[in-house]
C-alpha cells in the first residue's frame, strides 16, 4: 500500500500531516510512503528527515495522489483537488463535515473513502486517534499565550520595591480539553483563575488545576453527551446564563471561551451589554469564533474594539506551534492508518466503531447520517 502526504495549501497552516517518526512506523508495517517535497519544512521537519526514516519525496504533488491508494492531510482538500481523485481513493484528515457537508458531498460523487479524524469516537480504545482532543489541547494552551502577549498587563503576582502588582484574573468558559489546558497554562503563569462550564461533573477537573469553579443558579438538562462533550441547551438557558455570567465576566482581565457544541452554532455566552461593561484594557480570546463564536462581536481571525476591549478570534491556533502539533497529529493519524491496516493492506470494517465513526463516504454516498442530513439541507 502507498500513503502519500502533501503540503497543506489552506493560508496559513504551518502543520503537516505526518513526522519522520510516522512514516518509520508506517514503513514497519510495509506501507510505502509519498512526501511532496517541501512538506514538512514549516512545521520544522525537513526533506532530508523524511528520506532518512524511508518516505520518498516527489516534487509533483500530483503524481502523490495518482500513485497512493491512501492520501492524509491536516485540513482535507480543495474541490479541484478531490476531482482529481480516482474512485476508490482514500483521504483521511480533519475534514470539518459538520461545518462543510458540501465537500462530502463531492468526495462521494468522486467516489473517494473519507474518515474525519475529528468524528473519532470517544473510547479507551481509540485514545491515542483523539485528534479533536491533541489539537484543542494546544489551542488552549496557545490561546493564555495569546492573551498575555496582548494584554497590558503582568499575569503573575509581583512584589517589588516600587509596589506590589495583583495578578491577572483569567475566566475560563468552557473546561473541555481546550479549557482545562488554558486553565493549566494561565495557572503556570501566575494568574488568578476561575472557570465555568456547563456540566457541573468537571467542578473536580477544575479545581484539580488550582481554579476557582464558577457555580449559577440554574438548572441544567442533561449537559453532557455520552462522548463527553456538552450538549445544546434551550435558548431560555442561554439568556439566563449570559446574565448570570455578565459579573464574573466584567470582574476579569482576560476572559477565554471555549465552549462549543459539536454540529451545532456556538452557544452566546457573553452578550453585548457584558463586553461593553468591561474595563478597557480587557481581553476575549473566543476560540469558538469559526462557528459562530461565543461572545458578541467576535470575528474569525480579527482582533476587535470594543471601547477598548480586545475581543481575538483565533481559528487556528495549534498551526502557531506547528511542530508539536504536527507531531500530536501525526501520531493520531498514523494510529488510526494502523488500525486499518493488515499486513500492508487497508482493510475497511464496518462492523468495528473506530472505523465506522469516522467514516464520512464511501462507494459513492455518504456514510454518515448527521453529514447526510445537513448536505440533503444544503442542496434544497
Amino acid at each position: 500500500m502507498i500513503v502519500g502526504v502533501g503540503r497543506e495549501t489552506a493560508a496559513g497552516e504551518r502543520r503537516v500531516a505526518i513526522t519522520p517518526d510516522a512514516v518509520r512506523a508506517l514503513r514497519r508495517a510495509s506501507v510505502e510512503v509519498l512526501v511532496e517535497a517541501g512538506a514538512g519544512v514549516a512545521a520544522g521537519f525537513p526533506d532530508g528527515e523524511y528520506e532518512a526514516a524511508g518516505a520518498r519525496i516527489e516534487p509533483d504533488v500530483s503524481k502523490i495522489r495518482g500513485d497512493s491508494q491512501v492520501l492524509l492531510s491536516v485540513r482535507g482538500l480543495e474541490a479541484e483537488a478531490i476531482g482529481s481523485l480516482g474512485p476508490g481513493a482514500v483521504l483521511i484528515g480533519l475534514l470539518r463535515p459538520l461545518e462543510d457537508p458540501q465537500t462530502a458531498q463531492a468526495l462521494a460523487k468522486a467516489g473517494v473513502t473519507s474518515f474525519a479524524m475529528e468524528l473519532m469516537p470517544r473510547i479507551t480504545r481509540a485514545q491515542s486517534m483523539d485528534a479533536l482532543s491533541s489539537q484543542s489541547n494546544l489551542a488552549g494552551y496557545r490561546s493564555v499565550l495569546l492573551a498575555s502577549v496582548t494584554i497590558g498587563k503582568a499575569f503573575p503576582m509581583m512584589v517589588t520595591a516600587a509596589g506590589t502588582i495583583s495578578p491577572a484574573r483569567v475566566l475560563v468558559l468552557g473546561a473541555g480539553v481546550a479549557g482545562l489546558q488554558a486553565i493549566a497554562t494561565a495557572r503556570r503563569l501566575g494568574a488568578r483563575v476561575e472557570a465555568y462550564d456547563v456540566r457541573p461533573a468537571v467542578k473536580e477537573q477544575v479545581e484539580s488545576l488550582g481554579a476557582r469553579f464558577v457555580e449559577l443558579e440554574i438548572e441544567t438538562a442533561d449537559a453532557e453527551t455520552a462522548g463527553g462533550y456538552a450538549k445544546e441547551q434551550s435558548d431560555d438557558y442561554y439568556q439566563r446564563q449570559q446574565a448570570l455570567l455578565g459579573e464574573r465576566v466584567q470582574a476579569a482581565d482576560v476572559v477565554i471561551t471555549t465552549a462549543l457544541v459539536p454540529g451545532k452554532k456556538a452557544p452566546r455566552l457573553i452578550d453585548e451589554g457584558t463586553v461593553r461593561g468591561m474595563r478597557p484594557g480587557s481581553i476575549i480570546v473566543d476560540l469558538a469564533a469559526s462557528h459562530g463564536g461565543n461572545c458578541w462581536g467576535a470575528r474569525p481571525d480579527e482582533t476587535v474594539d470594543v471601547n477598548g476591549v480586545l475581543i481575538l478570534g483565533p481559528t487556528n491556533l495549534p498551526s502557531e506551534v506547528p511542530f508539536h502539533a504536527s507531531q500530536m497529529y501525526s501520531r493520531n493519524i498514523s494510529s488510526f492508518l494502523l488500525h486499518l491496516t493488515t499486513e500492508g493492506t487497508l482493510t475497511i470494517d464496518l462492523e468495528d466503531e473506530i472505523t465506522r465513526a469516522p467514516l464520512v463516504t464511501h462507494q459513492g454516498s455518504i456514510m454518515n447520517e448527521t453529514v447526510r442530513t445537513l448536505a440533503e439541507g444544503a442542496a434544497s
